[in-house]
């Protein structure tokens, strides 16, 4: 495409708004930004863009400048948005930041980059950084980037401190793959469907089929989930490339074209000469931290992945012994008076939730927020059969109540009428009060953060002060 006087709207700053307003005006596009908050943090971003000669209108994220041919927006911007409606009226297309590095990789005669991507309602970000880490242990130059916080427009094009890089291992959004139509991964894999963001998406159905977008196109490998069927259906109505295959996972022994576990072993059925009678080892369950079942599973994803681009089955172990899991997931805070406190405060929906509760065997359970319109039925009878007690915080906790009131009415729940930030302390007491020796306190709180906290993080921290108070005072 030629950039240059090209009229470009970029709907929202941000981390990728911003970027996407740089790269375009460096390429000679007239750039106009619009953005619906106008906040100290935007007024600082906008300063900074129009010191460059960029164009940008804070508050007024609605309406479609004139003369507008594309759109760039940030994924989080809804699709039934007024810009959108008016750009769709307009016969103006509309990209996402993913979409414009897809279609910048070879600019400037640069060597496109392959993509491994990743997609799934839970464990994204753990498995792409696993899988950066194996990359890494086989010799590649790599990195992780996309919707794990990096922008994806710096890597394709090379920015400090990316330079010539052999692979990019890719996390991607549901937002994201929505406004993705050309993107064509090497690999890519779905760890896992379950209901979220459906507010955004409009129903499940359209949330399946925007994670289900990763896989048009792969040239080598469709990696799912064999335990969850919804995933490989994704895999079966995919438009791929002659040749790629459709590579399972599976926390049990694995079939011909599987990775899975034997004993305590990881093990491939996949990238084997005789993948009917033959597998590999690739790494023991111990080299995975934490070996909880859905971090085998990520494990499992980010092997497939790396074999898939023909990474040595020594690299695997190395890099999975190397990874070190971000905060906040599954985390492993301090044993207080024999009971161990446990901090999954990016568990924000009920998926995370399940997995997490799923991997202790007498719980007692710090959970509420917002609901994002989930249901917890599921989640509660699934894991009655765990819980200790349950203590409830944030502003829907309610149908948490409801869902233990009907599951597990025999489990003894804390309601704590409050939102205040103070209340993780008051949280975390009580759940000391409810704990026996040989117990885990788990916040999981397969609920949103932003009723009581900034985001999961402030959450996590939280409760992690609270744990090391606590601490402090039984040792005295």
């Amino acid at each position: 495409m030629d950039w240059q006087g090209k009229n470009v709207t970029v709907a929202g700053l941000g981390v990728s708004g911003v970027p996407a307003a740089r790269v375009l005006h460096g390429l000679g596009a007239a750039v106009t930004v619009v953005n619906d908050g106008d906040d100290e943090k935007a007024r600082a971003q906008a300063a900074e863009l129009r010191a460059q000669g960029i164009t940008v209108r804070l508050g007024d994220g609605a309406t479609l400048p004139p003369g507008t041919e594309l759109i760039v927006t940030a994924p989080g911007w809804r699709p039934d948005k007024p810009l959108f409606a008016a750009a769709a009226e307009a016969g103006v297309e509309v990209w996402g930041d993913v979409e414009l590095a897809w279609r910048l990789r070879g600019l400037h005669g640069r060597k496109p980059v392959p993509w491994l991507a990743v997609t799934g309602t839970n464990g994204k970000t753990t498995t792409v950084r696993m899988l950066a880490s194996i990359l890494e242990a086989a010799g590649l130059r790599t990195a992780a980037v996309g919707n794990i916080g990096v922008s994806l427009l710096d890597a394709v094009l090379g920015e400090e401190p990316y330079g010539d890089l052999d692979v990019l291992a890719v996390e991607l959004s549901s937002f994201q793959l929505h406004w993705a139509p050309s993107l064509r991964a090497h690999s890519a894999a779905v760890l896992n469907l379950a209901p979220d963001h459906i507010d955004w998406h409009g129903s499940m159905e359209a949330y399946a089929a925007d994670k289900g977008r990763i896989y048009e196109g792969n040239s080598v490998a469709c990696v799912y989930n064999a335990a969850d069927r919804a995933t490989e259906d994704l895999v079966r109505e995919a438009d791929v490339e002659e040749g790629c295959r459709a590579i399972g996972f599976t926390l049990g022994p694995p079939g011909p074209s599987q990775l899975g576990v034997v004993d305590d072993l990881l093990v491939d059925r996949a990238f084997v000469p005789d993948r009917h009678k033959r597998a590999q080892e690739l790494a023991r369950v111990s080299d995975v931290r934490p070996p909880a079942p859905h971090n085998i599973a990520n494990a499992l994803a980010a092997a497939a992945l790396a074999r898939a681009f023909g990474v040595e089955p020594a690299a695997v172990r190395e890099g999975l012994r190397s990874f070190r899991p971000d905060a906040h997931r599954i985390e492993h805070v301090e044993d207080v008076a024999g009971v161990a406190y446990v901090d999954d405060s990016k568990a924000t929906n009920t998926h995370a939730a399940q997995a997490s509760l799923a991997a202790y065997d007498s719980i007692v359970w710090i959970a509420g927020g917002l609901a994002k319109g989930a249901s917890f039925d599921e989640l509660v009878a699934r894991s009655a059969k765990r819980l200790r007690g349950v203590v409830l915080i944030g502003a829907e906790r309610a149908l948490i109540a409801e869902a233990l009131a009907r599951h597990a009415p025999e489990v003894p729940v804390a309601d704590l009428d409050r939102t205040d930030t103070g209340a993780m302390s008051a949280a975390v007491r009580e759940a000391a009060r409810l704990a026996r020796p040989g117990d885990t306190v788990l916040l999981a709180p397969a609920c949103a953060s932003m009723d009581m906290f900034a985001n999961y993080n402030k959450r996590g921290e939280a409760f992690a002060d609270a744990v090391r108070e606590l601490a402090a005072e039984h040792s005295a």
